[in-house]
């Protein structure tokens, strides 16, 4: 169901993650967002930074607005974005460090070697489900960041079926060598909080990172795992009536650093995406290869049921792409996509050690302005981009307060 892009051409967003402001420096440690409101410390720093994120995401000029992962602690290379569930769910204990077997080996001296080591895991020690004594209390979160903006917020949580590639599993009931029934249980539990998520209120919810594109680009011949992972996604997401479902995908993004080498495909994933589960819009990391992405899309276009959403800036770089540069690649991108079915966004989180707060402002801007530059072409309406307005900026090359006002001071 399509609620926030509904009638909208070019809608434009972010993925997720937005970098902090240097002085939100309390994080939860554990502890549920009702307990961490009862900190005053906690309370201020938190709400004020939703608000500082949010009126940065308007000034961008982006249609639909996130709540910037700022619920996360800042663990290295973003394992916030993991573990905030985890820290949660019953069935759960310890603090382990694991090999990751399914990822690819990175020794001293390599980025990825300090932060796949410096990660820590529980271990399973019996069934996963949700924990009263700790909430995850997404409503609550969305709450407090809709609240403060009149755009949609759109709800980002990782992916359940991301959870099982990263845990041990030291007990019953779960076989180690048969995780199944641990995947099929993580996506109840996490469907029990997207319908609460749902019932406060929330239109839009984005699934980041379930493991399909993953296994058919490196396992393509194991389509039991696949079909089970289609299984536990549409699980995951089951009941969210009213509301517009996206799922996130890229190659990684701990501190901006691709986790998956450029072997790593869609093209084994197309169909699995726009046909088989049940999700509205279909995000993907572009990375500069917006070509290779229009050709997978070209045999669905004007048949597509569901909408894409190109990364159009880069997550990985600090160098602010231009509005005419993302124009470029949307003109690409319409060559295989309707312009009522897609959707501009970035490659991925801009959070999670990864850019500053101006970087992720003004490629967001970009991604605005771009889309105005094609949407003029179009012949469709244009959207205000704030940011862009002269009289709305903190310095300016000008003389005195008349000339940027065009002499209406004092009228």
């Amino acid at each position: 169901m399509f609620t926030a892009t509904a009638d909208l051409i070019l809608p434009t967003t972010t993925t997720g993650s937005w970098p902090r402001p240097a002085w939100y420096t309390e994080t939860l440690h554990g502890r549920s967002i009702s307990k961490a409101m009862q900190d005053m410390p906690f309370r201020e720093q938190f709400t004020d930074a939703l608000s500082a994120m949010l009126d940065e995401q308007e000034r961008a000029g982006l249609d639909i607005l996130t709540h910037g992962d700022y619920f996360h602690d800042t663990y290295v290379g973003g394992q916030g974005w993991i573990s905030y569930v985890l820290e949660r769910w019953k069935g759960l204990e310890g603090d382990h460090q694991k090999l990751y077997e399914e990822l690819p080996a990175f020794g001293p001296g390599e980025i990825l070697n300090e932060v796949w080591s410096a990660w820590r895991w529980p271990q399973v020690t019996g069934k996963v489900e949700p924990d009263p004594e700790t909430p995850l209390e997404y409503a609550k979160i969305w709450r407090l960041a809709q609240a403060r903006t009149s755009k949609p917020v759109m709800f980002g949580t990782v992916s359940s079926q991301q959870f099982p590639m990263f845990l041990d599993i030291n007990g019953a009931p779960y076989d180690d060598d048969d995780r199944e029934q641990m995947i099929w249980d993580m996506a109840v539990a996490m469907n029990e909080e997207l319908r609460a998520l749902a019932a406060a209120g929330c239109k839009v919810i984005q699934i980041e990172e379930p493991l399909l594109h993953f296994v058919s680009s490196y396992h393509a011949e194991n389509t039991r795992l696949l079909d089970v992972l289609v299984d536990a996604f549409n699980r995951e997401v089951e009941g969210l009536d009213g509301v517009e479902v996206w799922v996130h995908t890229c190659w990684g993004s701990a501190n901006m650093q691709r986790g998956i080498d450029r072997a790593g495909t869609y093209a084994n994933c197309v169909e699995l995406y726009l046909e088989r589960i049940n999700a509205d819009v279909w995000t993907i990391e572009t990375d500069g290869h917006v070509e290779e992405i229009a050709e997978l899309l070209k045999p669905y276009k004007g048949s597509m049921k569901r909408k894409v959403a190109l990364g159009v800036v880069s997550h990985r770089t600090l160098q602010v792409e231009t509005a005419e540069e993302v124009a470029a690649t949307v003109r690409t991108a319409l060559d295989a996509v309707e312009p009522d079915k897609l959707v501009l966004t970035s490659d991925c989180g801009f959070g999670r050690g990864g850019a500053g707060r101006l970087i992720a402002l003004y490629k967001s801007a970009a991604t605005a302005r771009g889309a105005n530059i094609v949407r003029r072409e179009l012949g469709v309406e244009q959207r205000p981009v704030p940011i862009e307005n002269p009289q709305l900026q903190a310095d300016n090359f000008v003389t005195s307060e008349s000339e940027l006002f065009g002499g209406l001071v004092g009228h």
